[in-house]
């Protein structure tokens, strides 16, 4: 007999982890580009060529009953893919009236779309303004470089669309967070790629390490893939750039890793979910009601249910997600040794756990050394002048969590 998933579980405990943020993805890995280095299309093999990724009434509407009757007081939806402008716009219409329908008084939503921008049209931007939705923008940065990776399954570029997506969006008052894959190519143009979302009207940027095992020989990285020591200079050179356009000592742009690291060094939780000492703090949810532990483990192993059977605030406190996320508090030896590690907790499991070697730590350790010792004294005392102005000072990042695709 199946579970009445719609139903409030019981009570799971004082010490029961919080249901504060979902990733949801209609389309499953459906997508209208071929980006080389996109590592969620090959998804499509878990169910297979026949089957329409693409999620039905009855899981949205559970899947939502349940995030207002058992999140949080603030709860977030990352709608990704995939790409979900696929589902079409009245499918987030009703997303939208089920979370008015289901929602708790005083309880506080938001909504983040994460796309290619390939379908975003007038229509789109109207209805993603009055929803209040955050757009996660993937754009890569200027022509030669977003069209290096990012192309249509026919190799035809997609920049010009994507530019024409993020001038209609701010056009209409969306909220526009840049989401840019730093690759092989891309880390030699920090600035170049800085100074084009700044130009474009993008102050918010997320800048994601491309990190892929070779398809043919997975005890290599890709060939697009950046190196550490690459993405270390990169990530200097960003914090320069950014460093520099502070004004009345605060930043004018909001770049995610370094809102999210700010905080550990006043002593708050960061949003991003790599520096946390633990991982699994949200669900995946795919178009079939399928939760997952995270959208880089969408794998039969990391299956903790279904929407339809199970309850999303059990599965995220039951024994697989707890083990997934003690996983990585078994870092690597010079972790331990490590000053920074506080800043860290050892990267994102990720990019250590990938069958290429990596001694068991962050294929990119070597680049975050690089960087904090570039940088860390400066955010020690941009911390220290802060918390002296103004107490606990929070900056608000933007809250889309991306991913490359």
């Amino acid at each position: 007999m199946m579970a009445d998933a719609t139903a409030v579980p019981e009570i799971l405990g004082k010490f029961a982890k919080p249901l504060n943020s979902l990733l949801v993805k209609p389309a499953g890995p459906r997508c209208n580009l071929r980006c080389k280095y996109c590592f969620y299309l090959q998804k499509r093999d878990l169910w297979g060529d026949k089957v329409q990724c693409r999620m039905d009434d009855s899981i949205l509407r559970t899947l939502v009953r349940q995030m207002m009757r058992e999140g949080a007081p603030r709860i977030s939806f990352g709608w990704q893919g995939g790409e979900p402008t696929l589902m079409g716009i009245p499918f987030f219409e009703r997303a939208v009236e089920y979370q008015i329908r289901f929602g708790r008084p005083g309880q506080v939503v938001g909504n983040g779309l994460q796309t290619n921008g390939i379908l975003i049209n007038h229509e789109w931007a109207k209805f993603l303004s009055n929803a209040q939705f955050l757009v996660g923008l993937s754009l890569d940065g200027p022509e030669h470089i977003h069209d290096h990776y990012r192309r249509y399954a026919n190799g035809q570029p997609s920049w010009a669309t994507v530019v024409k997506a993020r001038d209609i969006l701010l056009d209409q008052g969306v909220e526009v967070n840049a989401l840019t894959v730093v690759t092989d190519y891309s880390a030699h143009f920090a600035k170049e790629i800085y100074d084009f979302h700044k130009a474009g009207g993008l102050k918010y940027m997320q800048f994601i390490p491309c990190c892929e095992p070779d398809p043919l020989d997975r005890i290599q990285v890709a060939s697009y893939t950046v190196n550490p020591d690459a993405y270390g200079s990169f990530l200097c050179e960003l914090f320069d750039l950014w460093l520099l356009d502070f004004a009345a000592g605060r930043p004018t742009t909001s770049i995610r890793w370094f809102d999210s690291l700010f905080y550990t060094f006043v002593d708050l939780q960061p949003p991003e979910c790599t520096l946390l000492p633990e991982c699994g703090t949200y669900l995946v949810v795919e178009h079939n009601g399928d939760v997952f532990s995270c959208d880089f483990y969408v794998e039969p192993s990391w299956r903790l249910g279904n929407v339809i059977s199970n309850h999303l605030s059990e599965m995220l406190n039951s024994t697989l997600q707890r083990q997934f996320g003690q996983r990585k508090t078994q870092r690597a030896k010079l972790c331990g040794e490590c000053r920074w590690l506080a800043h860290c907790y050892g990267g994102c499991p990720k990019n250590r756990l990938l069958d290429f070697p990596s001694n068991g730590s962050d294929y990119y350790c070597r680049a975050y050394l690089q960087f904090f010792e570039y940088a860390g004294e400066a955010f020690a005392q941009l911390a220290k002048q802060w918390k002296s102005d103004h107490g606990r000072i929070v900056i608000k990042p933007g809250e889309m969590q991306g991913r490359p695709g």
